[in-house]
């Protein structure tokens, strides 16, 4: 049982890796796009600047609520789940062993070798041993919404550092294509590193992000740069 905890564990710090590089990867693009469309409407820090940091703090906003929404369904379910398996402890214990055997039968186990597995392991743990077996379910593992929206609140941050910085500290001639560049490149790195995560091919992982990405940034540079040869800003 210790193994199964550890890969349990594993697998769940692994997803909220990938979470926080796709948090971040949202940051990058969201941010970039918006700061990239104002470049292209007006050549003035004063409105990039502005639009950059509302889209930043929007969008850390948006992502941080998303996610605790998402992660609070989750662990209503959960909490559902550990409450039943509870009652029908209570109510029939042998018919719940009985079940648990059975699970254990359907992975390939011997009636006899189940049955032997089921009574130690309630024994030791009747709750527990019903959410791994049946629901693959592990009371350590329930995450908190609250942690996954700081979380997610945070990676989205850190990916809108970069286009922030890249829109900013250069020169406003080459402000744009430093954006381009360094939100390309960064996008290249979090669809790498996704992929890797995930186990997926890396070069097509980050060939859709970039293009992705390439194609939100110059969508928005249009609008910009179509909005302000109009006068409007």
């Amino acid at each position: 049982m210790a193994d199964s905890r550890g890969g349990s564990g594993l697998a769940q710090r692994l997803n909220w890796l990938r979470a926080g590089v796709l948090g971040a990867n949202d940051g990058i693009v969201s941010t970039a796009a918006v700061v990239v469309g104002v470049a292209g409407a007006t050549t003035l820090t004063g409105p990039i600047l502005t639009a950059g940091m509302a889209a930043v703090v929007g969008g850390a906003i948006s992502m941080a609520l998303g996610e605790y929404v998402s992660v609070s369904s989750q662990r209503d379910s959960e909490r559902s789940l550990v409450e039943i398996e509870r009652q029908a402890l209570t109510d029939d214990p042998d018919g719940e062993l009985a079940d648990l055997a059975r699970a254990y039968e359907a992975r390939g186990i011997s009636p006899r070798t189940a049955r032997q597995v089921a009574e130690e392991l309630t024994a030791r743990d009747p709750l527990e041993a019903q959410l791994r077996a049946k629901h693959n379910l592990d009371l350590d593992d329930v995450v908190s919404p609250w942690h996954a929206a700081v979380a997610s609140a945070v990676a989205f941050t850190i990916g809108a550092v970069l286009p922030m910085l890249a829109i900013l500290l250069p020169p406003e001639p080459v402000r744009v294509p430093v954006t381009f560049a360094a939100t390309l490149v960064a996008l290249a790195l979090t669809g790498t590193i996704a992929s890797w995560i995930g186990g997926g091919s890396t070069l097509r992982a980050a060939a859709r992000v970039v293009l992705g990405g390439g194609l939100a940034l110059a969508a928005t540079f249009l609008i910009g740069s179509l909005i302000g040869t109009t006068g409007l800003v």
